[in-house]
């Protein structure tokens, strides 16, 4: 969870009375983190939001949302080119719900636009600081996930 995550999740949260951040255990990807961990990290990252709790579910958003009784995703872009995929599964998912859910855009803060996952990842492989981009909490826990896991390449 970088400080651009955290940004889209401070905003929405004045937006809505509740916000749910949920975790996709999504089998297809290979994270840093297991989806306890991330739910673990973003429950300490939120801590001092009242109105935000964090959950986890495989499968569909949409039938997530369905059974959540969620009717609105909030989802941040950083620039024009997460536009496009971000729009595309916007349209998927109001087709899946039968129009019963909406997506709403944030766009990430300027001071985070730059700001991804995997430059957080290749900047911890090299030992970067990375006081800038996550969370003082989260450093050491990165570490320990990265370690060895670029050294030795050209």
């Amino acid at each position: 969870m970088t400080f651009g995550h955290l940004d889209v999740i401070k905003r929405a949260a004045r937006m809505f009375d509740e916000l749910t951040v949920s975790v996709l255990d999504n089998t297809a990807k290979s994270p840093l983190f297991s989806t306890d961990e991330r739910v673990k990290i973003l429950t300490e990252a939120t801590g001092g939001l009242k109105n935000v709790k964090i959950d986890s579910f495989n499968g569909l958003l949409v039938d997530y949302c369905r059974e959540q009784g969620v009717h609105v995703i909030i989802r941040g872009l950083r620039a024009i080119t997460d536009f496009e995929y971000e729009l595309q599964t916007a349209q998927t998912n109001r087709k899946l719900s039968n129009d019963d859910v909406d997506t709403v855009f944030l766009t990430t803060s300027l001071a985070y636009s730059y700001l991804s996952s995997s430059s957080v990842k290749e900047i911890a492989a090299f030992d970067g600081d990375l006081s800038q981009f996550v969370p003082e909490f989260e450093i050491p826990l990165i570490r320990e996930k990265m370690k060895g896991a670029f050294h030795g390449k050209a």
